[in-house]
């Protein structure tokens, strides 16, 4: 399970590297995709085949649900990550995220998600929520 918040950057030639923590569970392949949020969300293989199964579970005669698989797959990469822990981000997902420069690197279960630092600490993103705010939201699931 990936958790913590760390902040590292975006290189010159689109490369980030991928916290220390999060190497041995995320593995040499993963997949980065379009997050929910303007985030990218990065999966290891067994946890992106496992989302890819139940996208698969979808009914396909349902609109939303053929929306929602089209909008995975179609910003889905398929991604390595080099002897030095990088993995380059595609133009199309950093022009979605808004990133530039600066990153905040989220653990989120069983992804990892990757904000720009602008983003995230926005009212756009999550950081700057108060904490009563998300768990007064939370008390309809039993959390």
């Amino acid at each position: 399970m990936f958790m913590g918040s760390y902040e590292n950057s975006i290189d010159t030639k689109a490369r980030v590297i991928i916290p220390s923590k999060f190497r041995e569970e995320l593995g040499l392949e993963c997949v980065i995709t379009r997050g929910f949020d303007t985030c990218l969300d990065i999966y290891p293989m067994r946890a992106w085949e496992e989302f890819e199964a139940r996208l698969k579970g979808l009914p396909m005669s349902n609109q939303n649900a053929r929306n929602f698989a089209r909008k995975f797959r179609a910003n889905a990469v398929k991604c390595e990550i080099d002897k030095q822990g990088r993995m380059t981000i595609p133009p199309a997902l950093r022009d979605f995220a808004k990133i530039e420069k600066d990153l905040t690197t989220i653990g989120n279960g069983d992804k990892i998600e990757v904000w720009s630092r602008d983003v995230w600490e926005s009212d756009e993103g999550v950081g700057m929520l108060e904490d009563i705010d998300i768990a007064e939201g939370m008390e309809q699931y039993g959390i």
